[in-house]
C-alpha cells in the first residue's frame, strides 16, 4: 500500500519554489490533518532529483508544475518516480487537459480548502493497483510535455500584429504586478501578457532560469554575480532593468551551479 498506515501520520514531500505558496500549502494540509508529516519543502527539479535520490519515500508529492529550473515534467527523465504527484498550477490549461485526460489530481491556485480536501481524500481510497496505475500514466505524461522542443520563438502581440520573438534574442523577461515585459539583447523591451509561469515551461532550463519572482534571465548575458551583505546575488547584465535582479540567499548555490553547467 502506498498509503500509510493506520496510526502512521502521512508523509509528505512539497515542491513549490515560492514561499509564500509553500507556507500556505503547509498550513492548509495542517489543517485538514495537523497528523501529516512535512518532509521537506523544495524548489527545483533539481533539487528533488537529488533529494529522492537519498532520502526515505514520501507517501505524497506535492508539486508545482513550473519551477526554478524548468517544468516539473523533466523530473520524469532524470529519475524514476514511483509515488504519487498531486500537481498545483496557476491557470495552464494545456496541463489541465492533460491531468483531465489521464485522471490525474491537481490543484488550481490560488488553492481552495476544499479541493485539497477532495485530492487527499482520493488519495486516501487509493489501493496499491490504484496507485500503479496512476504513476504509469504519470510518466507516460512526459512524451507530451513542452520540454519535448523548447520554444525557438515568443510571438508578442504589437498593436494588431503577431511579431515572433526569437529566445536567442531575449536577455530577460520581467513581470511587475502591472505586466510581463520582454526585455530584449539589444535594450528594447515588448510587454508580453504571460504570466512568468507560464513561460518558464516553456524555455530551455539549460539557457533559462527563474531567477526570482520578477525575472527570468538568460544564461549568456550574465556578466558578472556580486555577493550581497545578505549573502544574496547580484546579477549584473548588459542592458538597463526596471530594478535590480536579486538571487535569494536559499537560491544561491543552485543558481551558481546552473550558471556553470
Amino acid at each position: 500500500m502506498c498509503n500509510p498506515v493506520i496510526g502512521v501520520s502521512m508523509r509528505v514531500l512539497i515542491v513549490e519554489d515560492e514561499t509564500a505558496a509553500s507556507e500556505n500549502l503547509m498550513a492548509m494540509l495542517q489543517e485538514q490533518d495537523p497528523s501529516i508529516e512535512i518532509l521537506g519543502v523544495l524548489e527545483s527539479v533539481r533539487q528533488v532529483v537529488a533529494w529522492l535520490s537519498t532520502h526515505p519515500d514520501p507517501d505524497l508529492i506535492f508539486m508545482d508544475i513550473h519551477l526554478s529550473d524548468g517544468s516539473a515534467f523533466s523530473l520524469f527523465d532524470q529519475i524514476e518516480v514511483n509515488k504519487p504527484i498531486i500537481f498545483t498550477t496557476a491557470y495552464d490549461q494545456y496541463a489541465l487537459n492533460a491531468f483531465n485526460v489521464n485522471s490525474i489530481d491537481y490543484l488550481l491556485k490560488p488553492l481552495k480548502s476544499k479541493d485539497l480536501k477532495r485530492a487527499l481524500d482520493k488519495f486516501n481510497r487509493w489501493n496499491q493497483p490504484d496507485v500503479m496505475a496512476y504513476v504509469e500514466r504519470m510518466m507516460a505524461m512526459k512524451s507530451g510535455q513542452p520540454e519535448e522542443g523548447y520554444k525557438q520563438a515568443l510571438l508578442v502581440p504589437v498593436k494588431d500584429k503577431l511579431v515572433p520573438v526569437d529566445v536567442n534574442d531575449i536577455a530577460c523577461i520581467y513581470s511587475s504586478d502591472r505586466n510581463t515585459s520582454i526585455y530584449l539583447k539589444n535594450g528594447k523591451n515588448m510587454v508580453y501578457n504571460k504570466s512568468l509561469d507560464t513561460i518558464i515551461g516553456s524555455l530551455d532550463p539549460r539557457r533559462f532560469i527563474r531567477a526570482n519572482k520578477q525575472y527570468i534571465v538568460s544564461k549568456d548575458v550574465i556578466i558578472e554575480l556580486v555577493v550581497w551583505f545578505d549573502n544574496r546575488l547580484l546579477v549584473h547584465v548588459p542592458i538597463d532593468l526596471p530594478e535590480p535582479m536579486f538571487i535569494s540567499k536559499n537560491k544561491a548555490s543552485e543558481f551558481k551551479n546552473w550558471m556553470t553547467d
